[in-house]
């Protein structure tokens, strides 16, 4: 009987692409991880409870709108949070924001909303200024091969 393989959910929302750039480095680090987890990505919009429910660890990747997380990534949020609530304690997670000034807006809103979740954080948010660098890719790689290296093996 095969192993049932753990589920690592992307959600992301993206205009101008630079936030799509680090969702596709995350899911090539999960990648390294295959046989164990499977890498689902969806658009915030796309995104439910299910997926939610269903997900073993979770990357939220936003561009910072306004200083704050984009719409699409809010509304995510909103429409699972009381659904999910004491579903999901302890899910391990991590950010990827492209960032046009600083990140910090989107990153300070996202802990609160995860501290409520009662989500676990797992690396350092990944704030990327301007178009992502090869350095900034690799650093996306690496989260997501550390989640689902984490979720994989039990240890997170």
């Amino acid at each position: 009987m095969a192993a049932v393989k753990k589920r690592l959910l992307i959600v992301w929302s993206s205009q101008t692409g630079r936030t799509l750039q680090l969702v596709e480095a995350a899911c090539a680090g999960a990648a390294e991880f295959a046989d164990e987890v499977d890498t689902v990505t969806m658009r915030a919009l796309d995104a439910g409870l299910d997926a939610l429910l269903a997900a073993d660890g979770l990357i939220v990747a936003t561009p910072e709108n306004f200083g704050y997380l984009s719409g699409a990534v809010k509304d995510f949020l909103d429409r699972t949070y009381y659904p999910a609530e004491g579903r999901v304690d302890g899910l391990p997670y991590l950010m990827l924001v492209s960032a046009g000034n600083d990140g910090s807006g989107a990153v300070r809103a996202l802990e609160r909303i995860a501290t409520g979740f009662r989500w676990k954080r797992v690396a350092e948010p990944l704030i990327v200024r301007g178009e992502p660098d090869p350095a900034a890719q690799a650093a996306a790689r690496e989260r997501g091969a550390l989640l689902a290296a984490g979720i994989a093996f039990g240890t997170l």
